[in-house]
C-alpha cells in the first residue's frame, strides 16, 4: 500500500511539474510573440522613415532641376550660360578706359541701349521665372573687373564699374523686387588675389569691364525640407 501512495504521489508531482513547464513555456512563446511583432513594428517604421527621407531626397533633386532649367531659359543674345563655372555672362562688350568707372560717361551710346535692353531681360526673366516657379530666388551678382596695368586702385576701381551700372539700370527705370532677386554688388579687381582670377579674358584690355551672374539663391533647395 504504500508503494502504490508513493506511485501516485510522483505522478501527480510529474504531473503539476509537466502543468508548470507547460506554462513557462507558454509565458515564453507569448513573450517571443510579443518582441518579434515589436521589432517588425520597428522594421517597419524605420522602412517608412527611410521612405520619406527618399521622397523628401527625391522632391530635393527635382527642386534643384527645376531650378537649373528655369535658369537655362535667361540665355539670349545677351546672357551666356557658361557651364563650367555655373553662371551666366553677359555678352554685350563693354570696356572702360584705364582706371575710369563711369558708364554715362565713358560707354557709347549703342552700348548703354545694349545694357538697358539687357538689363530687362533680366528683370523680365526673373519675374517671369519666379511666378511660375514659386519658392525660386536668385542672386543677380554685377561684378566689376579691372585690367592688370599700374594703375594703384583696381579693386576699387572694379566695385565701381559694377555700381555704376546699377546706378545706371535704375536711372533706365530697371530695379528688382526684394522678394524674388537680391543683388549683390561686388568687384574681382585685376584677378590676382586667389580667388579673383575666374572668368578672365587672356587679352587684358578686355577685362576693363564687369560682368553679369544671375544663379539660384542658397536656400531655396532647403525649403523643400520643411513643406
Amino acid at each position: 500500500m504504500v508503494e502504490k501512495g508513493n506511485k501516485s504521489f510522483f505522478w501527480a508531482s510529474y504531473a503539476d511539474l509537466m502543468t508548470s513547464l507547460f506554462f513557462v513555456m507558454l509565458m515564453l512563446f507569448v513573450v517571443a510573440v510579443v518582441e518579434l511583432n515589436k521589432k517588425n513594428s520597428e522594421l517597419q517604421n524605420t522602412n517608412t522613415a527611410i521612405e520619406i527621407e527618399k521622397e523628401k531626397l527625391q522632391a530635393q533633386l527635382d527642386k534643384a532641376q527645376e531650378i537649373e532649367n528655369a535658369t537655362m531659359g535667361l540665355e539670349s543674345e545677351y546672357f551666356e550660360y557658361k557651364s563650367e563655372y555655373k553662371k551666366h555672362k553677359l555678352t554685350i562688350d563693354v570696356s572702360f578706359p584705364t582706371g575710369e568707372s563711369d558708364i554715362e560717361r565713358y560707354v557709347p551710346e549703342a552700348t548703354k541701349k545694349e545694357l538697358l535692353a539687357a538689363g530687362r531681360k533680366a528683370k523680365s526673366f526673373i519675374d517671369s521665372t519666379t511666378v511660375n516657379h514659386p519658392g525660386i530666388q536668385y542672386l543677380l551678382i554685377i561684378e566689376g573687373q579691372a585690367s592688370r596695368d599700374n594703375y594703384s586702385q583696381n579693386y576699387e576701381l572694379s566695385y565701381k564699374r559694377a555700381y555704376s551700372l546699377k546706378k545706371f539700370w535704375e536711372k533706365g527705370g530697371i530695379s528688382f523686387s526684394d522678394k524674388n532677386c537680391e543683388v549683390l554688388i561686388c568687384g574681382s579687381g585685376d584677378g590676382r588675389q586667389s580667388g579673383t582670377g575666374l572668368m578672365r579674358e587672356t587679352n587684358e584690355r578686355l577685362n576693363q569691364r564687369f560682368l553679369i551672374h544671375i544663379l539660384p539663391k542658397p536656400g531655396v533647395i532647403e525649403q523643400v525640407k520643411k513643406q
